[in-house]
């Protein structure tokens, strides 16, 4: 939100009042508390009819320090909050300066400045006008300005599929079911990181309105309404150190099954299907020897009219338990799509009105709408009797035989409503999604186990990054929207999410064949990968004979990159360092890294450029040292940049030097004992590494230690014994027994 009208003045009716200077101080234990009135005091008269701001430090771990600025404290606010980990003890204050960890927030008596300091060095800081109350027509707000350094861009706030250095835009944190290609955002997260050594975290679920360089040049807004903001300020100094300490703040995504990472094929959106239709998909894929993991049954598995009654439309699935068995049988995994939305028309809107399980207008009716479906109301998951209403509702659909659950939409939230626990509705619009995708994971995570739970969710905001898997949402089937899906995951990346995913071709229309093609890479090199779109299938013999190919040949990457890509995971899921990387988050002091958004890291040894034009004309950046093409063993020295022409079967995919990389021994599937005939990969390693192969719960299935000497290598393994192979790059693989622990070349 704007205020200013230039460098000088305000917009009309715009009345700002700032901090002149600290007047007085006091702290305890672990915070400390300033407090500045709005005029420099020089006699006593200036103390009356005067706001006095209070600004309170404290931190809820080291390396993260919480600002709190308020005006008027005796307000009560009804909730909902952010489910934040606090540890005690984990500041020190002296005078007017608070530590924690590295950083500090220090303040300047007079005239008003405010300070983060770590290492010796002045990260932000707020200083003349940056803080503010502001009265606008009424409304009052509380905003802080945060210096920009020169050079330092700014990443993050949610899923946002504009550009990827936020620098010059106004971002508003609020969630809407606006596709990929407007500012609008389904996943907005109040985080933002910077390449200059920290993150920010405004602790608001509501409507946060940030102004990244955009009012104020050099400086960094953010603002809500209200008579108070706490936000974090979060060192790293690395994108990744940032990431690991705001995650173990807000909390760490859940290990998803190892079965997710297969490829995902649906019924595609508002298509004509029965078994029929979904046993011909199941045939074909499996009569071109196409690996697929899980089917998921689009909207129309329930009847028209009736989103969500959770029953089968016996028109087209007479048999639903039968017909699942059937699927499973076949080994495959099965998912439904479901929405917190009850039509007027199902038999559920009558019984959750009656029992107060959906959310009610102020006049005590309940809330409904026709958009989406016809006069429909909304879960109000607030309520913990509602709660276990929807998840019960769910449980039937698991004892039938379904695995999982796509939970689509939550983000066209009301504003004009009254919720169970009284809620304040502004602030219940964003952080809806997160009670709805809870309430579903925790049903599955209670029903299948721990470690089976895993979630096809569209809508999020902070702290949502624990109900893994999000996906991109509704793009159009062009190449300058896979485009625009990439940079919304990287976004989403540096917003504490581990998992992403998105739909392979695009959602709207029917993709060109040459975008369906490209995509499949891009799809299949992702966390989570899956087949879906609205008016078409999506199977790739509908394309062309080459998209089977093609699909074939990266599935079946994927499914040997397990062994890697089940480790990234366990990474993420223990540090929050996501799958999916930003070029900048691996390699923060290469300047030639800042900016770019056509090409990420998968993990941290994996260089992965998709290609956007359909002629195969790709360009991408190369980092320092020697990489080698996975698929063509090309090895590129860089600093550089590449250009290249690409066939359809090919995508620029580089090892980063001095990587072991664990190579799975079946392609035919996702799941399966990672440590069981697993080759070992090496590449100009030149330091003693470590590696990890991952079991299913995360935990080390064999540890193997590399240790480069004079001319030659020596791996030592740790762990149960199983046949294993090790290949230098370059030269033949070699087997190595099962009762061999250690190998020399």
């Amino acid at each position: 939100m704007k205020f200013t009208d230039g460098y000088w003045h305000m917009r009309e009716g715009v009345q700002p009042l700032y901090p002149a200077q600290v007047h007085d101080h006091t702290a305890d234990r672990d915070s400390l508390t300033v407090y500045a009135p709005t005029k420099r005091l020089e006699h006593r008269g200036d103390t009356l009819n005067r706001p006095l701001m209070t600004v309170r430090a404290q931190s809820p771990m080291p390396d993260v320090i919480g600002v709190t600025v308020s005006h008027f404290t005796g307000g009560v606010s009804p909730g909902p909050f952010f489910d934040l980990s606090m540890v005690d003890g984990a500041a020190s204050v002296t005078d007017l300066s608070l530590t924690a960890g590295a950083l500090s927030v220090r303040f300047q008596r007079d005239p008003w400045r405010m300070e983060f300091v770590a290492d010796g060095k002045v990260l932000t800081s707020s200083g003349y006008k940056a803080m503010a109350l502001i009265e606008d027509a009424g409304r009052h707000y509380v905003r802080e300005q945060l210096s920009l350094g020169v050079g330092a861009n700014v990443y993050g706030l949610g899923e946002r599929f504009g550009a990827f250095v936020k620098n010059g835009q106004t971002v508003d944190i609020w969630n809407a079911d606006g596709g990929t290609s407007s500012e609008l955002a389904y996943k907005n997260v109040p985080f933002l990181l910077t390449n200059a050594g920290y993150g920010v975290f405004v602790d608001h679920p509501g409507l946060v309105s940030f102004e990244v360089g955009s009012e104020a040049v050099s400086r960094l807004q953010f603002s809500v309404e209200g008579q108070a903001l706490r936000y974090f300020v979060v060192y790293g100094p690395t994108p990744k150190e940032i990431l690991r300490k705001y995650t173990a703040l807000t909390g760490r995504p859940a290990l998803p099954p190892p079965w997710s990472f297969g490829l995902w094929l649906t019924t595609s959106f508002t298509t004509s299907y029965d078994e029929e239709t979904v046993t011909s998909f199941v045939d074909g894929m499996a009569e071109r020897d196409l690996p697929l993991s899980v089917f998921h049954f689009d909207t129309f598995w329930m009847r028209e009219f009736h989103w969500c009654d959770f029953e089968w439309d016996p028109r087209t699935f007479p048999d639903p338990r039968g017909m699942l068995k059937r699927l499973r049988d076949r080994g495959l995994r099965i998912s439904l799509w479901i929405n917190p939305y009850i039509a007027q028309r199902s038999a559920l809107f009558a019984e959750g009105a009656a029992a107060g399980f959906l959310v009610r207008t102020p006049d005590g009716g309940v809330w409904q709408t026709d958009k989406w479906q016809a006069g429909m109301g909304l879960v109000d998951f607030t309520n913990p009797a509602a709660r276990r209403w929807y998840a019960d509702k769910l449980r039937a659909q698991l004892d039938l035989g379904v695995d999982c659950f796509k939970s689509d939409f939550g983000e066209r939230i009301p504003t004009d409503v009254v919720w169970h626990d009284g809620s304040d509705p502004e602030r219940m619009h964003n952080y809806y999604t997160h009670l709805y995708n809870e309430t579903v994971f925790e049903l599955l995570r209670e029903h299948r186990g721990e470690g089976e739970a895993v979630l096809f969710a569209r809508s999020a905001t902070a702290g949502g990054q624990k109900f893994p898997v999000h996906w991109g949402g509704d793009s159009e089937s062009t190449l300058e929207s896979m485009a625009e899906s990439l940079r919304g995951g990287l976004s989403l990346a540096l917003s504490g999410f581990g998992f992403w995913s998105h739909d392979i071709g695009g959602f709207e229309g029917r993709p060109d064949p040459a975008v369906f093609k490209r995509w499949i890479p891009f799809g299949l090199l992702s966390s989570h990968s899956r087949l879906h779109g609205n008016q078409t299938y999506r199977v790739p013999w509908l394309f062309d004979e080459e998209a089977v190919e093609v699909l074939r040949r990266f599935t079946r990457l994927k499914a040997r990159l397990m062994p890697y890509l089940f480790g990234a995971a366990v990474t993420a899921h223990r540090e929050g360092v996501p799958v999916m990387r930003p070029m900048v988050a691996e390699f923060p002091d290469d300047p030639a890294c800042t900016h770019l958004d056509r090409q990420y890291m998968l993990g941290d040894s994996l260089l992965v450029a998709p290609v956007f034009t359909a002629s195969g004309e790709t360009a991408y950046y190369v980092p320092a040292g020697r990489w080698t093409h996975l698929l063509t063993g090309e090895v590129v020295e860089g600093p550089r940049w590449v250009r290249e022409v690409c066939g359809f079967d090919e995508v620029p995919v580089y090892v980063r030097p001095g990587t072991v990389l664990p190579w799975g021994a079946r392609e035919d599937r996702p799941d399966y004992d990672y440590a069981d005939g697993v080759t070992l990969r090496l590449f100009d390693v030149e330091a003693a590494t470590v590696v990890e192969v991952p079991a299913a719960d995360g935990s080390a299935a064999a540890t193997f230690t590399v240790t480069p000497g004079d001319g030659d290598v020596r791996i030592r393994r740790t762990g149960e014994p199983a046949p294993w192979r090790v290949q230098a790059a370059g030269r033949e693989p070699v087997d190595v027994p099962a009762s061999e622990r250690e190998w020399t070349a």
